[in-house]
């Protein structure tokens, strides 16, 4: 018992550390793939609708294998966040992009 309250003590920071660089290798790794494959049918779900094709899905298996699920739901939202704020900003021209009023639809102060 007094083994187990003496080593809960000690933080060992260098076992984190190398956890969360292989957290982040296998994140970037899977992310990578996402971007080579862009092209490809999307045919595997991940956590926060993230959808990626077959060609990734051994990458995303390390990725899930070295990262807590908490920060794998996280980098999925924040790569799905920025996938469609870059979507938004490509699409200048397109009708599905951002619409911003016209001035004229606002009545002026009298």
């Amino acid at each position: 018992m007094a083994y187990a309250a003496a080593k809960s003590d000690k933080i060992h920071t260098d076992v984190l550390t190398k956890a969360r660089e292989a957290c982040y290798k296998g994140r970037d790794a899977f992310y990578a793939c996402l971007e080579k494959e862009s092209d490809k049918k999307p045919t595997e779900i991940a956590s926060m609708g993230l959808l990626y094709p077959l060609e990734c899905k051994q990458l995303r298996n390390e990725y899930v294998k070295q990262c807590r699920s908490s920060w794998v739901k996280h980098f999925d939202k924040q790569y799905c966040q920025n996938k469609r704020v870059q979507t938004l900003l490509n699409d200048k021209g397109s009708t599905r992009g951002l619409l911003l009023p016209h001035l004229y639809t606002f009545k002026p102060s009298t």
